[in-house]
């Protein structure tokens, strides 16, 4: 077995044998295979496609390539999430908290933000003083104690994935249904939750542009999902505008605290009440998720949502005297409000163009080494079907770079499409796959 022959028979269309693909795997981590046979492997991949069984095969290769983590001594069903990345998605900040005050515990590893898309590790430092750079003890006795714990993942998780997604980043092969399934669902493998929900984003601002790829990617993910015995459910999500009115670090992490205060958003506490739910049916808390829904509820009224992040922030060394009072997060402190020049319902607002403004504000990263601003970004004040008068206010912008002001008032003048009132209500939730 080589490398030649491998790539010979991808090109070919033929089936690769778990041989083959552990093979390919454990040469290219230990640096035995270069790059350039991977190159054209992952061509050939990208234009032949893996069927379900390659897939399969490729995720247990990379899962098995680092580390996997024990989370056995964390009792009961554990739970995760995973979004494909949006603008605006702040979700796990309120998702973990909820779940967490049911007494399901929420064990999660979480990534930072690239390009327009934003991290939870990144939100979550807009907190002073919170650590996210947790051991695994620490990580598994803080799910224990209160239900929640999530952290940074560390680098001995996956380094075959590491590897590939950098070669893919620059190979223009990181569109492939099955690549992106291995390289999710490996890490999500390796960390060892037991039950999962994906919540599969799809419009402008994601990276599945239409329904049908995001049902193909959802399709292979909770196929995968099955074949490792974890209870995988996927939800896709529209991505057509940002989620909420926040777009930044700083002012995602404000906006989830009033979310858990029963403050937020209309779309986001609906999209957070629906991912809760599933995963406390999935965690065996609950038979039904309209059971799971009331709970929460009251969780939300009583202020238990809302208790449960304070004690997370806490135990991972956060100053809680932010949640208390939210004035003390600094944002950047340029503040410049865009004017609507047009009258009109809100058609659209381009996801994808309001999160690189946000991103060319300071808020995201053109590469994992870019630094950030935290305290940079964009709070919206029109949603699609509001009404808009000309003067009407349509978002307020924050940055330390005056140079981007007027590029971010041109974009996100052209992001709102504004006209006639849409005959169709907008819809969050567009499809499940279970």
């Amino acid at each position: 077995m080589n490398m030649y022959e491998i790539i010979e028979e991808k090109k070919l269309s033929k089936n690769l044998s778990k041989e083959e693909i552990d093979y390919f795997i454990k040469g290219y981590t230990n640096g035995e295979i270069p790059d350039y046979q991977v190159s054209a492997l992952l061509m050939a991949i990208y234009f032949n496609g893996l069927n379900t069984e390659e897939t399969y095969y490729l995720t247990d290769a990379m899962v098995n390539s680092g580390d996997r983590i024990d989370l056995s001594a964390i009792d009961g069903i554990k739970v995760d999430k995973h979004s494909t990345g949006g603008v605006g998605d702040t979700t796990t900040l309120v998702v973990g908290p909820l779940v967490a005050s049911c007494g399901v515990p929420f064990a999660k590893m979480s990534g930072r933000g690239l390009g327009h898309t934003g991290g939870t590790i990144d939100k979550l430092e807009s907190i002073p003083g919170m650590n996210i750079d947790l051991s695994i003890a620490e990580f598994i006795e803080n799910a224990n104690a209160i239900k929640i714990a999530i952290c940074g993942q560390t680098g001995d998780i996956t380094p075959a994935d590491k590897k590939l997604y950098a070669l893919r980043d620059a190979t223009a092969t990181v569109d492939n249904v099955s690549l992106i399934s291995s390289s999710i669902l490996s890490k999500k493998i390796a960390v060892g939750a037991d039950a999962l929900i994906l919540d599969v984003k799809t419009g402008s601002g994601a990276f599945m542009k239409t329904l049908e790829e995001a049902r193909e990617l959802s399709k292979m993910m909770v196929d995968l999902g099955h074949k490792f015995n974890r209870k995988t459910v996927a939800l896709i999500t529209n991505m057509d505008e940002p989620l909420g009115y926040a777009v930044g670090n700083a002012l995602e992490v404000i906006e989830a605290i009033n979310t858990l205060r029963g403050e937020g958003p209309r779309d986001l506490i609906e999209l957070c009440l629906n991912l809760s739910s599933k995963l406390l049916v999935l965690s065996g808390k609950f038979n039904s998720e309209i059971e799971a829904r009331k709970l929460l509820n009251e969780n939300i009224s009583a202020g238990l949502g809302l208790e449960k992040f304070k004690e997370f922030v806490s135990m991972q060394g956060g100053d809680i005297s932010y949640i208390n009072d939210l004035s003390k997060f600094e944002l950047s402190s340029i503040k410049r409000e865009i004017y609507s020049n047009s009258e009109g319902y809100v058609k659209k607002i381009d996801a994808l163009e309001i999160g690189e403004v946000s991103k060319n504000l300071g808020a995201g990263r053109e590469t994992k080494d870019s630094s950030i601003d935290l305290g940079a970004g964009i709070l919206l004040n029109k949603k699609i079907d509001d009404f808009v008068k000309v003067g009407d206010l349509l978002a307020t912008v924050y940055t330390e770079k005056e140079s981007e002001i007027e590029r971010a008032k041109n974009t996100i003048l052209s992001a709102y499409k504004i006209g006639e009132e849409n005959k169709d209500e907008y819809k969050l939730v567009l499809d499940e796959i279970d």
